[in-house]
């Protein structure tokens, strides 16, 4: 089965999401499967007994558990993206969607609804939001969905969401232009010594990876950069190739993928060991900056589902991401999976929260 980037795209627009200047297009699906079948019952009752009509209530209600979990879903699932189409976090999703249909079978769609805004948040919320019945799911980013919370208050809470798979482990990365004068993270942190604000870095949001790691970068080096939001990773980077920003903080896994084809160079990787995405490029800490920073991108449901929803829906996913189509695509888009199931993600973003409450007491990163 040829299944590339999921076409369906929902944020205002249908068709597929115009791609981010280096990130490509994987293609459409080409065909869905569609099968199974419609289960009639009929019986031609006459006269029926006021005992035999009880005794047809309870068979009834003893067969409604199984066939409601048979019928799902029914209609369109919706997927909902914290971010701007073309990043790291739509392609991942994208290329996913079709294999968990194949999964939950039937006529079975999953829409990627694109709801980018407020490092994340908007997206995260409207999932946190939704009603629990199994037919809004989303995907939520590490820090920003455990970090936004900690800094303000926020339109969600971390246990208003229920994790349900993890799919991506990406680290950061510090990405220039290859015309910039910016050769290394020296030369950055120099030239942002002798020019205090001088050095603009775009990133996805205040409390975000990217975000972190820029302030990591800063208080190592004791300098002051200026900070530029953005909606998402695509939209920093194209800033970055129209030379709008001089520094762009994003995941390794876009920054790889997008050298491919756009003229930019990166100076370094926010891991203990180089990233194999690009072995090449210098970690942080070989070059003599100890910063260490990656996201975690996974897949999350409003708390509450109904079990037997839930149990078909996780099961499914679980199954999807073993595909090895699937795996093929996110390697060739060095996307650097990390698959954990329910229990071990929902304990990995526990365990992300209580440190960064302990780094927000200690050194808060939004005055």
């Amino acid at each position: 089965m040829d299944m590339k980037a999921h076409s369906a795209v929902q944020d205002g627009s249908t068709g597929p999401a115009a791609p981010a200047a280096g990130i490509g297009r994987f293609g459409a699906l080409s065909r869905r499967i569609l099968f199974g079948g419609l289960v009639r019952l009929s019986a031609a009752i006459g006269t029926v007994a006021a005992g035999a009509a009880a005794g047809l209530a309870a068979v009834v209600a003893l067969v409604a558990p199984g066939a409601a979990l048979a019928a799902y879903p029914e209609k369109p699932i919706s997927l909902i993206v914290g971010y701007a189409a073309g990043g790291g976090s739509d392609f991942i999703v994208r290329s996913l969607a079709p294999f968990i249909e194949k999964e939950l079978g039937g006529s079975a769609r999953v829409i990627v609804m694109n709801r980018p805004g407020a490092g994340g948040e908007i997206g995260f919320a409207a999932i946190a939001d939704a009603t629990p019945d199994g037919y809004t799911i989303g995907l939520i980013n590490s820090p920003n969905v455990v970090t936004i919370p900690i800094e303000r208050h926020a339109r969600f809470s971390l246990d208003r969401l229920d994790p349900l798979y993890n799919l991506v482990d990406d680290p950061g990365s510090f990405v220039v232009h290859k015309d910039s004068p910016f050769q290394t993270l020296a030369d950055v942190a120099a030239f942002a010594k002798a020019n205090p604000n001088n050095v603009t870095v775009g990133t996805t949001g205040i409390g975000s990876d990217d975000h972190l790691s820029m302030l990591m970068f800063q208080r190592l080096t004791q300098t002051q950069l200026t900070h530029v939001p953005f909606p998402g990773s695509a939209d920093a980077h194209r800033a970055l190739l129209g030379r709008h920003i001089q520094v762009t903080s994003m995941n390794i896994g876009e920054s790889a993928r997008a050298r491919e084809g756009d003229p930019i160079r990166i100076l370094g990787v926010m891991t203990e060991k180089r990233s194999e995405q690009a072995a090449d490029v210098p970690t942080f800490k070989e070059l003599g900056f100890d910063v260490k920073m990656s996201s975690l991108r996974g897949l999350a449901a409003p708390m509450g589902l109904p079990p037997e929803v839930r149990t078909k829906l996780v099961d499914a996913i679980a199954k999807a991401v073993q595909h090895p189509e699937f795996q093929e695509i996110a390697r060739k888009a060095y996307q650097p999976l990390r698959l954990l199931p329910s229990d071990q993600y929902a304990a990995e973003l526990k365990t992300q929260e209580a440190t960064f409450r302990t780094i927000w007491k200690e050194t808060p990163w939004l005055k």
